[in-house]
């Protein structure tokens, strides 16, 4: 394993050990979305929370499809605020970068779960 990967597993540790809200899958998946949403950037450049909320929305249907809002819950994220919080754990911890006008409010109310995720999925009996 690299000293990258060492440095970016301790700070995940310091972030799990000061906070247990939400496990390891989450703040991996978080920065899978993020990637997942620079990349559909014309250019690389820092993102919005407006932006990165309808990334990961984006890159949660892709990766769970009708299962989206049950893995979420799974990993106790059950509002946009949830993915403002481990976005400002990961810029605490050092592994992300904010600019000024960032703030966590930025998350809150983005979207409905139920409709973000459910929408267009229908389970047949």
């Amino acid at each position: 394993m690299s000293e990258k990967q060492l440095s970016y597993l301790r700070k995940i540790r310091k972030i799990l050990a000061r906070n247990e809200q939400y496990p390891l899958d989450a703040y991996s998946f978080m920065m899978a979305a993020l990637d997942h949403t620079v990349k559909k950037l014309p250019e690389k450049r820092h993102v919005t929370g407006q932006e990165l909320l309808e990334g990961i929305r984006q890159y949660t249907l892709d990766q769970f499809g009708p299962l989206s809002r049950t893995v979420l819950s799974h990993w106790s994220i059950r509002s946009t605020l949830d993915f403002g919080h481990i976005v400002f754990a990961l810029v605490e911890a050092g592994i992300l970068r904010k600019q000024p006008e960032d703030k966590l409010e930025d998350f809150a109310n983005g979207y409905d779960f139920k409709k973000a995720f459910d929408a267009g999925y229908k389970i047949e009996p």
